[in-house]
């Protein structure tokens, strides 16, 4: 009698652990399907910074539950309604695209630009908005170094050199250098701070703005009640705030604009900043196109106030070949290269990845500054 409750016990144990095993078989099946439940989709906005896309799927090929898609400027309203994570580019995301994100959880942008994202429309839903810093991927660094390039082009007068090549003339033109040159840094961010580092051993002056200078507490001297200076304000010669910008703008041979463009900073290079700028002083943008006013900077390079202009973003991009601006010999322009670097978006594409990956098992998403 006992030995056959034995064996009816077991037996009745066994089909449980079969049903049991038959159940977790089933549930791993289903979490590692390639169901659209269980794919992270990752949307990239349009053809331009190919690259952005590229580095991503390689960082990620190895993952098959993360899906990476790049589609057109104009299907993109269409389709953003599937997908988790939408990197922006130079989409313009307005209230209506993002109403159609019933997916979504997060809206980026693969460096830091969100100007053209409507972070209120994205909260009012739900979605999270983010720009990777700069300052832990090279990016900044990237940025320092093409606004050095642009500096040394028009000091160099690298169109006019050009034409003499072509023209086989030898020893000119006369060019200029950056030492004993003031440079001023409009908006000492992280890139203003790379810039400082790159501009010192060339003998500069450098003077800059922001918002605030105030002093950082170092987290070693905190229980010591004292404050240290952000490391990087000790570079700059001259300290002011965004009011003293004309003051700076009278003593400087070179202005560099580092500012984010938000409603307070569109168009703050305008006629009376330009108007202020000493009478040949050098014009470089690495930030945002519409920073600059237009028709005032037109106006100061054909009045020959303005001495030369180097931008590597533009007021429309593409920009149009063909503009009138791009006909003044000491005008540079280049394609929204700056950050366009192989550490800088081999750093970013991980830190996209790495977010796609956390998103997908639900952990918290770390690595981006978050503005929402």
């Amino acid at each position: 009698m006992i030995s056959l409750r034995i064996s009816r016990g077991i037996g009745a144990l066994g089909s449980h652990l079969k049903a049991l095993c038959a159940s977790v078989s089933s549930k791993v099946e289903v979490m590692g399907g390639d169901n659209e439940g269980r794919i992270t989709r990752v949307l990239f906005c349009g053809p331009h910074f190919p690259a952005s896309e590229q580095y991503t799927k390689e960082y990620l090929q190895v993952h098959p539950f993360i899906q990476v898609d790049d589609v057109p400027l104009a299907n993109v309203p269409n389709v953003i309604a599937d997908y988790h994570i939408c990197v922006v580019k130079n989409m313009k995301l307005s209230a209506d695209i993002i109403s159609r994100a019933r997916k979504m959880k997060l809206i980026m942008q693969y460096g830091v630009g969100l100007e053209g994202v409507d972070v209120n429309a994205a909260t009012s839903h739900g979605i999270k908005v983010a720009r990777i810093p700069s300052d832990i991927t090279g990016n900044a660094a990237s940025c320092a170094e093409m606004a050095i390039y642009l500096m040394l082009g028009l000091l160099r007068k690298q169109n006019e050199m050009k034409i003499a090549v072509e023209q086989k003339r030898l020893g000119e033109p006369i060019g200029d250098t950056l030492l004993e040159k003031t440079v001023f840094i409009l908006g000492y961010g992280n890139i203003g701070i790379e810039l400082a580092k790159r501009l010192r051993p060339f003998g500069v002056k450098i003077v800059a703005t922001k918002r605030s200078w105030a002093p950082n507490i170092d987290s070693r001297d905190k229980f010591n009640g004292f404050l240290k200076e952000n490391p990087g304000d000790a570079l700059v010669d001259k300290k002011g705030i965004h009011q003293d910008m004309y003051e700076m703008a009278r003593i400087a041979d070179i202005v560099v604009c580092c500012l984010r463009q938000d409603n307070e900073t569109v168009g703050i290079v305008d006629q009376k900043f330009l108007s202020s700028m000493k009478k040949g002083a050098l014009l470089v943008n690495i930030a945002r196109g519409g920073l600059l006013n237009y028709e005032a900077v037109f106006h100061h390079l054909e009045s020959g106030h303005l001495g030369g202009l180097g931008i590597d973003v533009a007021w429309t991009e593409p920009f149009n070949p063909a503009d009138p601006i791009l006909k003044f010999p000491n005008v540079l322009i280049t394609p929204h290269v700056a950050g366009v670097t192989e550490p800088s978006y081999r750093s970013m594409a991980k830190v996209v990845g790495d977010v796609a990956l956390k998103l997908h098992t639900g952990s918290t998403l770390t690595g981006l500054e978050f503005v929402n």
